[in-house]
C-alpha cells in the first residue's frame, strides 16, 4: 500500500492537527519536516481571506486535443463551411439552432439547455496572434497567459493565488487528475491534485478480510466510478491526446518540495473523504471520466471545501481520423456532464456561486482531411456557464472565406486573456493586469 498524506488547513496546521493524526495515516519522515516548514511559515499569518466557502467558485474545464470549434458551434448557413467540409458538415436540420446563422453541434443538448434558461455564454473566435500548432506550445501559452513568443514561469491562476490568495488553505486550488497542470504554477505554490481513486490504496485503521477494500476506499471509489471511465485513447476513436499539462515547474517552497517528491501533490485527506462520504449527490451524471470528476467537485463544493478554483480535464479532441464519431461522443459527454452538474449545484443552493470555464489549447482547419477528420488550427469558442454569466453569443464569428484565412484557419477575433480578465475582475473580484502581467480589456462575460 502506498503511504498517504493529509492536507487541512493553514490554520489546522498550527494547530499541529496533521502531524498529530500519524494513528490514522502514515507521513514518512521527509515529507514530516516538509509539514514542519509549512507550519512554521503559516504561523504568522493571520490574513483572513475569502475562500469557496463564503464566495465566488471558478470551474476550469480543459478540452484537450485541440476541440474542432467549426463543428461545435455550427456555422451551418455559411456557404464556405459547407463547402471546405464536404462530409463533416451539418445541414440546417441537424444543429441545435441558436440563430439564422450558427448551432451547436447536435451532441450538445445538455449545453443548448443551458443556453435557452440564460445560463451559458458562447464566446466566438477566441484565440492569439502569432498561434502555435504544437499541442504542449499552445497549452502552455494558454495555461500560462503567455505571448506566444514568450515563456513564462508561471500559470495564470498560480498568479493569482501568489497575488490574491497569501495565506490561503492549500485547497484554495483543487485539480482533479493525475498531474498539477501548469495553470497551477505558482512562486509559493499553492493547491492539491487529487488522482483517480483507482490508482492509489487508503491507509487506514479499518479491518479488512482478505482481498476486500475498507469502507474508506469503497466509498471514495463510488464517487467517481472508475470502472466506467474510457480505457485509453481508441475509446474515442481518433483522439490521441488524453491530457496535455505542459512542463510546469516549481521552485522554492515546502509545497515545492511535497510536489516534487510526491508526484505533483497527488494526495487525499480525511477532510475530502469525510465529505465524500457526507453528501451524496443530487444529479444523475455520465458514467465517463469528466462526469466522475464533475461529481467529486460537486460533493467538495456541498461539502465547503475551501477551495476558489477547481480544475478538471476531458481528453481526445485531437481527432485527425473518424471524427464524427468520436467528437460526437466527446461533445455529449460535455454537454451532459456539464448540465448534470449545473443541476447538482442548483439543488445544493450553490449554482449562484459557481461559474464554468471550458478552453481547449486551438481549433482545427477549416478544410477537413483525407482521412474524414481536421488538423491543427487556430481560433475556435469558449463557454461559460453559470447563473450569473452575461448568456448568448459574445465576440464575432471569425470569417471562413478563403482570402480571410490565415495558412488555411480562422483568424481570432478575441483575445483569450481579455476573457481571463474578465473572469478575475467581475468573478474572483481581484486585478486582472497584476496577474496577466499586463493589461487587457475585460471581456464582460459575467
Amino acid at each position: 500500500m502506498k503511504n498517504k498524506i493529509t492536507l487541512t488547513t493553514r490554520r489546522e496546521f498550527i494547530r499541529g492537527t496533521v502531524l498529530g493524526s500519524a494513528a490514522a495515516w502514515t507521513v514518512p519522515t521527509f515529507l514530516a519536516n516538509t509539514f514542519s516548514a509549512l507550519q512554521a511559515d503559516a504561523a504568522d499569518s493571520t490574513k483572513q481571506i475569502a475562500t469557496g466557502r463564503d464566495s465566488t467558485i471558478l470551474v476550469v474545464l480543459q478540452m484537450a486535443g485541440g476541440n474542432d470549434g467549426l463543428n461545435t458551434v455550427v456555422p451551418y448557413s455559411n456557404d464556405h463551411y459547407q463547402k471546405a467540409r464536404h462530409s463533416l458538415a451539418f445541414s440546417a436540420k441537424d444543429v441545435l439552432k441558436i440563430n439564422d446563422s450558427v448551432g451547436l453541434h447536435p451532441g450538445l443538448a445538455g449545453f443548448k439547455s443551458l443556453y435557452d434558461s440564460g445560463n451559458l455564454g458562447i464566446v466566438q473566435g477566441i484565440g492569439y496572434p502569432n498561434p502555435n500548432r504544437s499541442h504542449f506550445r499552445s497549452t502552455e501559452i494558454w495555461q500560462t497567459a503567455s505571448d506566444s513568443e514568450k515563456f513564462e514561469k508561471y500559470g495564470w491562476l498560480g498568479r493569482y493565488f501568489d497575488n490574491a490568495c497569501a495565506g490561503a488553505d492549500p485547497t484554495v486550488g483543487v485539480n482533479v487528475g493525475r498531474q498539477m497542470p501548469q495553470a497551477f504554477a505558482a512562486k509559493k505554490p499553492i493547491g492539491i491534485s487529487l488522482d483517480n481513486p483507482q490508482n492509489y490504496r487508503f491507509v487506514s485503521g479499518e479491518k479488512t478480510k482478505p482481498g476486500q477494500i475498507n469502507a474508506s476506499e469503497k466509498s471514495y471509489r463510488e464517487l467517481n466510478h472508475p470502472e466506467n471511465d474510457m480505457q485509453g485513447d481508441d475509446a474515442n476513436s481518433g483522439g490521441s491526446i488524453g491530457a496535455v499539462a505542459g512542463a510546469a515547474v516549481h521552485h522554492g517552497s515546502p509545497l515545492d518540495f511535497i510536489e516534487r517528491t510526491a508526484m505533483d501533490a497527488q494526495m487525499s485527506s480525511d477532510q475530502i473523504l469525510a465529505i465524500s462520504k457526507k453528501f451524496e449527490n443530487k444529479a444523475s451524471y455520465p458514467a465517463s471520466q469528466l462526469g466522475g470528476s464533475l461529481k467529486l467537485v460537486s460533493r467538495l463544493i456541498a461539502g465547503g471545501l475551501p477551495t476558489r478554483v477547481f480544475y478538471v480535464s476531458q481528453g481526445g479532441y485531437d481527432t485527425h481520423t473518424n471524427q464524427t464519431g468520436a467528437h460526437d461522443r466527446l461533445l455529449r459527454d460535455l454537454g451532459d456532464s456539464v448540465k448534470a452538474f449545473t443541476d447538482d449545484l442548483k439543488a445544493q443552493g450553490n449554482f449562484q456561486r459557481v461559474l464554468v470555464m471550458t478552453f481547449s489549447e486551438f481549433g482545427r482547419r477549416v478544410n477537413e482531411n483525407a482521412n474524414g477528420g481536421t488538423d491543427h488550427g487556430a481560433a475556435a469558442p469558449m463557454f461559460v456557464i453559470g447563473d450569473k454569466v452575461k448568456a448568448g453569443l459574445l465576440g464575432s464569428y471569425p470569417s471562413l472565406a478563403p482570402g480571410d484565412l490565415q495558412n488555411g484557419d480562422l483568424k481570432y477575433t478575441v483575445d483569450f486573456r481579455t476573457v481571463y480578465a474578465g473572469i478575475l475582475e467581475g468573478w474572483l473580484k481581484t486585478k486582472s493586469d497584476a496577474v496577466l502581467g499586463k493589461k487587457f480589456s475585460a471581456l464582460p462575460v459575467v
